[in-house]
């Protein structure tokens, strides 16, 4: 796996495809693989498809200090520079939704176009403030409590009923085994008191909001509030849960596949 450097951090990437670069910046607990290896067959077969991680997920080392903006989308620049990537496409999802727009609102010129899947612009209003902090304990004090909750509130209800109880107990044994429990909580402090929306107003590619209709993680009031807020932003709503790149994986590359083909 190849690295790039920033500060402190020693941030691992990943690149799949060909064709223009398109830069896909994972979610709170996710990585490049838990939250993007289902799109990226599809994806690939078009463009050049870049995966970083962030500090606190996957092989990604650094100090071990809290967490910025400011810096996670610095290592994500480092990790699209790496990969040769002067100008691209960029996608985030849940977090990586806020870090991508505040890359797209500060960096005009190098991001092509914009795409932010069950998005937030701020985790400071009372119920993600409650949220989050729950997740903070959990993950200090319950682990097992916490993929439980992951699953239950990751998913849509439909979805998740239909799960037979060893797909369920085979997912929760995944979670707890390949979570990066310290680096989850590092990033969980960052949602408490990340705000993106001066950048949000500032970004001017061409963008895509997908808000998820059935997300109980993120309410799909904050993707809809984040194209509200967007120039020219177009908005498109997906029946999942937040954790469509696992629920909807393809409809949602095709969504993602035909907005960046118009901006061709």
């Amino acid at each position: 796996m190849p690295f790039a450097e920033y500060k402190d951090a020693r941030v691992s990437w990943r690149i799949d495809g060909s064709g223009p670069p398109l830069v896909l910046v994972h979610g709170t607990g996710g990585d490049a693989e838990s939250n993007w290896a289902e799109l990226v067959p599809q994806l690939g077969r078009h463009w050049t498809v870049i995966r970083p991680e962030y500090s606190g997920s996957g092989a990604t080392t650094d100090g071990g200090g809290p967490l910025s903006a400011e810096d996670v989308a610095g290592q994500v620049l480092a990790a699209a520079e790496a990969a040769g990537a002067g100008r691209f496409h960029l996608m985030g999802f849940s977090l990586g939704a806020a870090i991508a727009a505040r890359i797209a609102g500060a960096h005009p010129e190098r991001v092509r176009a914009l795409v932010l899947l069950a998005g937030f612009q701020s985790g400071g209003d009372t119920r993600m403030a409650l949220q989050f902090g729950l997740w903070r304990d959990l993950i200090a004090r319950d682990q097992a409590a916490m993929a439980r909750l992951i699953l239950l509130t990751g998913f849509s209800p439909e979805a998740l009923a239909g799960w037979s109880a060893a797909a369920r107990d085979a997912a929760l044994a995944d979670i707890l085994a390949s979570t990066d429990w310290e680096g989850m909580a590092r990033q969980v402090a960052l949602d408490e008191v990340i705000d993106v929306s001066a950048s949000v107003r500032a970004i001017r590619a061409p963008t895509l909001v997908i808000g998820c209709a059935e997300d109980q993680m993120v309410p799909v009031a904050h993707a809809r509030g984040l194209a509200r807020d967007i120039p020219g932003a177009v908005y498109a709503e997906l029946p999942s849960g937040h954790l469509a790149p696992l629920e909807q994986p393809a409809a949602l590359a095709e969504m993602v596949a035909a907005f960046l083909a118009r901006q061709a």
